[in-house]
């Protein structure tokens, strides 16, 4: 009975046209997208203002300095680590819903006690707390979008989730411009946009107070009746958005009924996509990380003064919308597979590139479409991992193969600023280059294919 339930939820949910109400939920999930990358742009943005405020500096002395910018990176992507790696189960045990509600709210109370802290040490732990929030966040909006949007257009519901979320990152470089070089109040600006990001994240949580649970997890644990009576509200609204009724349901494949465990992730079918998504992201993060978190330290190597870095670093920020927007044109036309491969190019490329000009407008240039290749790669890959696992165990494996991703840029802020010591903008590009051609040969070689298939059936 559970079964056929199930199994019926899923075809229902997938036959589902494209209409105001999907778009509408996909919106509400990109809201906690929206401080999830607000926070992890500011720690680009905000690096100036704490070497300004004599708390940190650019180059430590030691590889863990807590004093050293690449030690404060290093918290923060250790806390997403321990969010995501120690607490993406929860999501499959709690729901989805509710843990936008948790981690939006720990986040935003760990934000604003950082932003009052008088030493690096403080600092440091602070920013561990709060970003153990925002790596359980990150998981629960890669588990949720899939399980609500129709296979047919997850590419573009992913572009779109981006496109919304990356509109934040010329506001936190606009900010940073603004701010860091000022102390509006006696307050250091860097403190005011942890404060502002605070503020945001309690906003965020408020507005989708809207969102329902997603029906297949409903289904999944057994309650039925709320799963069936979540799923006709969302008939209906759609019914009402296309003026009429919806599609016959298609034959749809069931996930195996029964108890899931964190050991079914090392077991066939899901053993190799495990060990090859853990093994992505790992290397992902080289070159995103490597190269969002760094620019204006990067810029300013190039002999770029402290406040035209961060105007240059705002000028190539505005580009970030406008790579999901591109990305629109192929998310559910061309395998996702390709599409990263492709994009993993870019950035290996383009950033090579970057390093080579002396010219600022070329540097400029250049930085753009490193940022453009970026934003390709992330709402791809976020919508691919997702669905190379099925609805029982789908938090808890995005959880455990993005942790390698938050742990590999725990290491990347330090390593980044081991090659930008030994070698400078030339060192960093090299280190970003030779990831990039790893990860390019993991997903060319061992990724399925998943473009327009239901969930149901990639899980088998």
């Amino acid at each position: 009975m559970e079964q056929n339930v199930a199994m019926a939820i899923g075809g229902r949910l997938d036959r589902l046209p494209f209409s105001r109400t999907i778009w509408y939920f996909v919106v509400l999930i990109a809201l906690g997208g929206v401080f999830e990358l607000y926070d992890l742009f500011m720690t680009a943005y905000i690096a100036p203002g704490l070497i300004k405020s004599g708390l940190f500096v650019a180059k430590p002395a030691s590889f863990f300095d807590p004093a050293g910018v690449g030690f404060f990176i290093f918290c923060t992507f250790a806390g997403m680590f321990v969010g995501t790696m120690g607490f993406g189960f929860v999501a499959d045990r709690v729901g989805r819903r509710a843990i936008f509600t948790y981690s939006l709210v720990w986040y935003s109370l760990a934000s604003t006690v950082m932003a009052f802290q008088s030493s690096a040490e403080g600092v440091d732990l602070w920013r561990f707390i709060a970003s153990v929030g925002i790596g359980l966040e990150q998981v629960t909006i890669d588990t949720f979008i899939p399980e609500l949007v129709p296979p047919q257009g997850r590419g573009r519901a992913f572009a779109f989730y981006q496109f919304i979320a990356f509109l934040i990152v010329p506001v936190v470089a606009f900010l940073g411009w603004l701010l860091v070089p000022l102390a509006p109040l006696g307050l250091d600006g860097w403190r005011w946009i942890a404060l502002i990001s605070a503020a945001g994240a309690l906003a965020a949580w408020w507005l989708r107070r809207g969102l329902p649970e997603s029906p297949r997890w409903l289904a999944r644990h057994g309650q039925l009746e709320r799963a069936e009576r979540t799923l006709r509200d969302i008939e209906a609204r759609v019914e009402r958005d296309i003026g009429g009724p919806l599609p016959a349901v298609a034959a749809a494949k069931a996930e195996r009924v029964g108890s899931s465990s964190f050991g079914e992730l090392f077991k066939p079918p899901y053993l190799g996509r495990t060990l090859m998504m853990s093994g992505f992201n790992f290397l992902s993060v080289v070159g995103y990380y490597g190269f969002a978190a760094w620019v204006p330290t990067l810029l300013i190597d190039k002999g770029i003064t402290v406040t035209t870095s961060l105007l240059y670093a705002f000028i190539i920020a505005i580009a970030n919308p406008v790579g999901p927007l591109l990305g629109f044109l192929v998310a559910d036309r061309m395998e996702r597979k390709w599409q990263i491969v492709c994009s993993g190019v870019g950035i290996g490329g383009f950033m090579l590139l970057f390093a080579l000009q002396t010219n600022q407008p070329a540097i400029i240039a250049f930085g753009i479409l490193v940022t453009l290749s970026n934003n390709w790669l992330s709402f791809t890959f976020h919508n691919y991992q997702a669905e190379l696992f099925p609805t029982r165990v789908r938090a808890r494996a995005v959880g455990f193969v993005y942790a390698w991703g938050r742990a590999s840029a725990a290491f990347v802020g330090l390593l980044i600023g081991f090659f930008f010591r030994q070698g400078g903008t030339i060192g960093v590009a090299l280190f970003i280059g030779v990831a990039m051609t790893l990860m390019i040969l993991i997903i060319g070689i061992f990724g399925p294919r998943t473009l327009n298939q239901p969930l149901e059936e990639i899980s088998q």
